[in-house]
């Protein structure tokens, strides 16, 4: 397979070859002054119908183009038309390892970050430390859910993590005692807590929109200037 150039167009579909084959993707330009920044988004489980199409992943996609960035969305294997089948966590890893070095690969001089919701959360935490990324944001980090949260390394740059008070499906009070116990280490995030707010942000879209937008604010990098003519 040839690699696919990163694109430039609005909204761009395409495959990516990955370590399980094809991997679904779409690459999503900056809707604001465009920043040197390439944003990864990463999926809830696909077992329970999570794929990159998910509202809270949409939603935090326009957030992060809306601040300047280009956005990459991709389904892990075996959910929509990637190949491969489910690996709790371990496979998809490697898919979103694929994802990034691609972009790396087409974006030399942009930043890397790297988002995640519920699962999506897990999975890209599970290579932050590795990948190095200039962010993070975990939306509903899957704490208490049967993952190794206390086993991974937190990432060494900064570090977003939104939850809902009302979380039906990740225990909030499990989120909250996991970041407590990372308060002693070198890199901890910064917690924004959504009251009245369910797994899936029935109602509260918007509100986690403006909580991206203004989590993220800080450490965009400066809009990319044209060299004169």
């Amino acid at each position: 397979m040839t690699e696919p150039v990163f694109p430039t167009e609005e909204s761009t579909a395409l495959v990516l070859e990955g370590p399980a084959g094809a991997i679904e993707t779409i690459v999503e330009a900056a809707e604001a002054d465009a920043r040197p920044l390439v944003a990864v988004l990463c999926h809830p489980l696909p077992t329970e119908g999570g794929t990159m199409h998910n509202k809270v992943v949409t939603i935090a996609a326009r957030a992060l183009r809306e601040s300047g960035a280009a956005t990459v969305r991709f389904n892990f294997r075996g959910a929509g038309q990637s190949e491969g089948t489910f690996d709790n966590g371990d496979g998809e890893a490697d898919d979103l390892r694929a994802v990034v070095a691609w972009v790396r690969r087409q974006r030399p001089d942009a930043k890397l970050w790297l988002a995640g919701f519920s699962f999506g959360a897990y999975v890209s935490l599970k290579v932050a430390a590795e990948l190095a990324p200039d962010m993070l944001i975990s939306i509903a980090p899957p704490a208490g859910r049967g993952w190794e949260f206390d086993a991974m390394a937190p990432p060494e740059c900064p570090w977003l993590v939104i939850q809902g008070e009302a979380d039906e499906i990740v225990d909030p009070s499990a989120v909250y005692a996991w970041l407590d116990g990372l308060k002693g280490l070198k890199n901890t995030p910064e917690l924004v807590r959504m009251p009245d707010t369910s797994h899936f942000f029935h109602r509260r879209l918007m509100d986690l929109r403006g909580a991206v937008k203004n989590g993220v604010r800080p450490y965009l990098p400066a809009v990319a200037t044209m060299p004169d003519d």
